[in-house]
């Protein structure tokens, strides 16, 4: 038997997973059942673009609900009691880019709960695979996609 991929999140990360399941299921899901309604009073469904869309977006629905339960039935909670002074899975790292760059902070988190505009990046991020296991003060080469980049990290908690 094949094991299915395993989803390390924050707690915080699981319950906003749970919150957007829970509006997929009782709000998304009707919203789009009705339209699928509608369109089908329209008559034709061979040449109805309303029916069209409607049945794509409950395709797309109902995957994305699919996705959401998979990460919520297999999802591995990051303990907060194994923090190291090292960057690891869980730990908000501040670095600055060598020599002269500005100062970012990111909490390095799991794939399901990525958001880097809000300051989480996942653990399969180039700049988070660089700085996983390194402490206060190293410094540390991160090979991107747009070049490679030195930096020193700052903190780590």
């Amino acid at each position: 038997m094949v094991s299915e991929k395993k989803y390390p999140m924050t707690i915080a990360g699981k319950q906003k997973l749970e919150e957007e399941l829970e509006i997929m299921k009782t709000v998304k899901r009707k919203e789009v059942v009705e339209r699928i309604k509608i369109a089908r009073s329209y008559g034709d469904l061979s040449e109805n673009s309303e029916y069209d869309s409607a049945k794509e977006d409950q395709a797309f629905i109902e995957g994305k609900i699919s996705s959401l339960e998979s990460m919520i039935r297999n999802s591995v909670i990051i303990s907060e009691d194994t923090r190291t002074d090292e960057a690891q899975l869980g730990s908000t790292v501040t670095f600055k880019e060598i020599p002269g760059g500005e100062i970012e902070t990111y909490t390095i988190v799991g794939s399901a709960e990525a958001d880097p505009l809000e300051g989480l990046i996942s653990n399969d991020s180039p700049i988070a695979k660089g700085i996983l296991g390194h402490k206060k003060g190293d410094k540390v080469k991160i090979i991107t996609p747009g070049g490679e980049m030195q930096v020193e990290i700052t903190e780590v908690k």
